[in-house]
Formats: C-alpha cells, sequence, structure tokens
C-alpha cells in the first residue's frame, strides 16, 4: 500500500524554544506582516492576532475613522491598550501597525514581555508604498490614512526604520520574496 501523501495540515509543527511564547512582526505598511503572519500561524498552529485588526474590534470603528474623528494622538492611545491586550496571549503571532513602534510605551511593551520575538519585515520605500496603492485599488475599505502624502509618507518610513531596526531580532527582506518564502526564512530562524 502506497504511503499516504501529507498535507500542510498534516505537517508536524516545527520545535520551537519553549520558552518562546509570541512572535511579533514589524514594519512599515506593505511589508507583509499580515500575510506573512497568517502563514506562520497556520504553520504553527498558533493564533494570528492582527493588531490594527484588533484595534478596530475594541474601538467599535475602523482607524480612518479614529483618525478623521479624533486625530493620530487618540489612535495611538487606543493602539497602546490594544498592544497590551495582544501581549497577554500565548502562542500568537502578531502583527503590528506599521506605526506602532513610535510610542515609547509600546516599545517598553515589546521589549518587556517575556517570550517575545520581534522581526522586522523590511523593503524598500517604493516596493512598500507600490504594494499599498494596490491593495487600495483591489479593496476599497483598505485605506491608509498616513499614505495620503508620498513625501509625507516616506518621511515617516524614514524616521520609523531606526525603531524597527533597534526592536527587532531578526531582519527579513521581503522585496523579492513571497509570503510563503519570507515565512519560510522566519521558521528557519525561529528553530535555530
Amino acid at each position: 500500500m502506497p504511503a499516504a501523501k501529507s498535507s500542510p495540515t498534516q505537517t508536524p509543527s516545527p520545535t520551537l524554544p519553549a520558552s518562546l511564547q509570541r512572535v511579533v512582526l514589524t514594519g512599515f505598511m506593505g511589508a507583509g506582516k499580515t500575510s506573512v503572519g497568517r502563514i506562520l500561524a497556520d504553520v504553527l498552529g498558533w493564533e494570528f492576532l492582527d493588531l490594527d485588526t484588533h484595534l478596530e474590534r475594541r474601538a467599535g470603528a475602523s482607524i480612518a475613522d479614529l483618525f478623521a474623528q479624533h486625530g493620530e494622538p487618540h489612535f495611538r492611545r487606543l493602539e497602546s491598550s490594544a498592544l497590551a491586550n495582544a501581549l497577554a496571549r500565548p502562542r500568537t503571532i502578531l502583527a503590528l501597525g506599521g506605526g506602532t513602534p513610535e510610542q515609547l510605551t509600546n516599545r517598553l511593551l515589546l521589549e518587556q514581555t517575556p517570550g517575545t520575538l520581534i522581526i522586522f519585515l523590511d523593503a524598500p520605500f517604493e516596493t512598500l508604498f507600490d504594494r499599498c496603492m494596490l491593495q487600495s485599488f483591489a479593496s476599497p475599505d483598505h485605506i491608509r490614512p498616513v499614505l495620503a502624502s508620498p513625501i509625507e509618507a516616506e518621511a515617516r518610513f524614514q524616521a520609523r526604520q531606526p525603531l524597527y531596526r533597534r526592536l527587532a531580532r531578526h531582519t527579513v527582506e521581503t522585496a523579492s520574496l513571497s509570503p510563503e518564502e519570507a515565512a519560510q526564512q522566519i521558521l528557519s530562524r525561529l528553530q535555530r
């Protein structure tokens, strides 16, 4: 009798350090945090949590509406609260919002939560901007308020890069990788 082919769901989960409770993906918009995070969560059998979506559920409003009605400072306070809640969850892949590391409170939460590994998904600004524009055209409800001005968006990108690098234990360049390839690189690093 021939051996049964294994399907992706039958593949055993990779062996990870026992102390690892969550993997946090950081990077600018369009870096692949959500796509890669979903793949990682599926492979590991962990929960996937997108911080922006988590925040929207908690606030009962979209990020665009929160920005428009209350401004960015109010949004950032809600984001810090949602982050603290998300970091309490074990066996979680967490995709941060692009601006999450800008707040000192958030950086401290990320750095001081035991069992947390932070990975920076990086790509050039032009690549990320193009990805975001394609997403906006494909899904008009996927509007990113901070991309209204490309010049301001690039300035944010430049300001955030050092924060992403400082927080992360690993960096994965995603410009030429599919989400599956980026997830595989991360899994290889997790198992070392």
